[in-house]
């Protein structure tokens, strides 16, 4: 499927985060990887680092116990040819099939996958946004995307949350 993939007109890069912070989270976010390699009509193309971050327990992303242990946090880049709100359903079934619950907003999770970007697309449903309108204010999501694709992330972003704690697991 990679080459036969990479020939379509039709593909586009994006770009997924992965979180989670119950069980064996590192696992958790490795096996997403892997599943999202056999997602139909894609290919994770690029991965970064694991993370280790705190929880952000609010609306305005602050640091905080109530919301669970640290994530294990990381970033693919993937090719293609789903549509954005395909891929989200394709997203969505991961975590259902990971246990993932909804109790209430910033509840630990066993797994999170966001759509970060869809090539270069603008998104706004009730369903689905992209650029992700958080993504710019998250050390979890723009320090891994920068390991994997520097260009999409401006030294600007990086700086604004140089005081969010994350430290890099693997390399």
């Amino acid at each position: 499927m990679g080459t036969a993939l990479r020939q379509r007109s039709d593909v586009v890069t994006a770009y997924v985060a992965l979180g989670a912070n119950l069980g064996d989270a590192a696992a958790a976010v490795r096996a997403a990887m892997d599943a999202l390699s056999d997602l139909p009509l894609t290919e994770v193309t690029r991965r970064s680092s694991l993370y280790r971050t705190a929880p952000l327990a609010d609306a305005g992303d602050t640091p905080g116990p109530a919301a669970g242990g640290d994530y294990i946090n990381a970033v693919v880049e993937v090719q293609t040819t789903l549509s954005a709100p395909e891929l989200l359903r394709r997203l969505q079934a991961l975590e259902q099939a990971a246990g993932r619950e909804r109790p209430y907003r910033n509840a630990p999770r066993t797994l999170d996958l966001d759509l970060l970007l869809y090539g270069s697309g603008r998104i706004d449903s009730a369903r689905l946004t992209v650029p992700h309108p958080r993504m710019a204010q998250r050390a979890f999501v723009l320090v891994p995307l920068a390991e994997i694709a520097p260009a999409l992330v401006p030294r600007a972003q990086l700086e604004a949350v140089a005081d969010q704690v994350i430290r890099r697991l693997d390399a």
